[in-house]
């Protein structure tokens, strides 16, 4: 904007004059200075569309109503599955556990031609192992859509775009492009580690995405293990945390994209759920908190709750032992528990186009560790010492809740 010429004469129009300018400039400022997460407000991607083959399920905002959720009945398709994985297993022609913590490559299975047996099975070894990746995969999006139902009833985004294909409202689109440049000023790395919507009643279980449009390197995924970072933590912190609920909120989302000029398309809500969640399927304790969504922890001083909140947000996002780090390629698909793992991108591939498909499913309402060993009957479990005892490992005496001095050579 020019400047605005200011007469030194007095009276009051003169003076009004100024204050007028005065107004101008600093809405002028406010506007130069607004940010946007990325995080929050996303991408509209509308360049390029006449020679981009898959401008069909570019990002689309509608304009419509959506009733709040409610309550629905779910059962985890991993409780039908044989938990040795035969019928899986047996159709790959490898099997690659990427971490001891998490993620696992098959090679060789083409998703399409996936048995309902198959997909329970499936649906166990996500739970065990929080993510499962399939590179070469040619399914569509309905048929994406398909496993995804076979898992649980799909999730409607309040916010975030669809695909302008019509019919694809229960598809959750990310997508970037030259277009639009993350701003660091906007948000810092650790901010972008979340599972995915965990402000909703019953937020995700067994999820998918497919990419179909990446660069040649960067624009990774990262997932970290909420099942990793439980088993890493003192036992007196364990019981403490498994004690804790925390608010999650998706007020901030909604409010980023209104800020972008988008329609909110359900209104944004808040839910309280437990610090520590107990797998249905497994058993096994996860730590359930996120610096996407969750805000405080309930019951506690604020300067508690910021403190126990910052060293896991923290350990989420810093302890690579807890972590699987996947470079994608077109046609990659990716299953991940939302119940048990948290993710972030890396924003590395400016100005190259990043475009993606989700398919959400519903699952269950979180449960505590009383909660759940109360219904079932069952006491919840460490997976590390599970494992352990598996393998017919001695438990360290640290997880007997003594704690000694030792020493790492790298």
């Amino acid at each position: 904007m020019a400047p605005v010429a200011i007469s030194e004469e007095s009276g009051n129009g003169t003076i009004g004059s100024i204050a007028e300018s005065k107004k101008v400039q600093a809405n002028q400022r406010i506007e130069e200075t607004r940010i946007i997460s990325p995080f929050y407000s996303p991408s509209a991607g509308n360049e390029n569309d006449d020679d981009y083959s898959y401008a069909k399920y570019k990002p689309r905002f509608p304009v419509v109503n959506w009733e709040p959720l409610t309550e629905i009945e779910v059962t985890d398709r991993g409780h039908f599955a044989d938990s040795s994985k035969t019928a899986l297993f047996s159709a790959a022609q490898k099997v690659k556990h990427l971490t001891p913590a998490i993620g696992t490559e098959l090679v060789g299975i083409d998703l399409r031609q996936l048995t309902n047996q198959q997909k329970d099975e499936l649906a166990l070894l996500v739970a065990e192992r929080g993510v499962v990746f399939f590179r070469d995969q040619e399914l569509s999006i309905h048929e994406q859509l398909d496993i995804a139902r076979h898992f649980g009833p799909l999730h409607k985004h309040a916010t975030t775009p669809v695909p302008r294909e019509p019919g694809l409202e229960e598809v959750h689109v990310v997508y970037n492009d030259a277009s639009r440049r993350p701003d660091a000023s906007a948000f810092s790395k650790i901010e972008l580690w979340h599972s995915d919507v965990t402000y909703e009643i019953q937020p995700p279980s067994t999820t998918s995405l497919k990419v179909i449009t990446g660069p040649e390197y960067g624009g990774d995924t990262l997932w970290s293990s909420g099942y990793a970072l439980y088993s890493s933590l003192s036992p007196g912190m364990q019981v403490y945390l498994e004690g804790l609920t925390a608010l999650h909120s998706a007020v901030a989302q909604a409010d980023g994209s209104r800020a972008a000029g988008f329609h909110v398309r359900r209104e944004p809500v808040e839910s309280i759920h437990p610090v520590v969640r107990v797998h249905p399927v497994t058993g096994w304790k996860s730590v359930y908190v996120n610096p996407g969504f969750t805000r405080r922890i309930l019951g506690v001083p604020k300067a508690e709750s910021d403190t126990i909140l910052n060293f896991l947000f923290h350990q989420i996002a810093e302890n690579v032992d807890f972590h699987v780090r996947f470079h994608w390629e077109p046609n990659s698909v990716a299953f991940w528990d939302n119940r048990i793992v948290t993710h972030t991108a890396t924003f590395d591939f400016w100005p190259q186009t990043r475009h993606a498909l989700r398919a959400t499913p519903h699952g269950e309402k979180p449960e505590s560790v009383e909660d759940y060993e109360s219904r079932t009957g069952k006491v919840a479990k460490d997976r590390q010492i599970e494992i352990w005892k598996e393998q017919g490992v001695e438990i360290p005496q640290s997880k007997k809740g003594l704690s000694r001095a030792r020493g790492y050579n790298d």
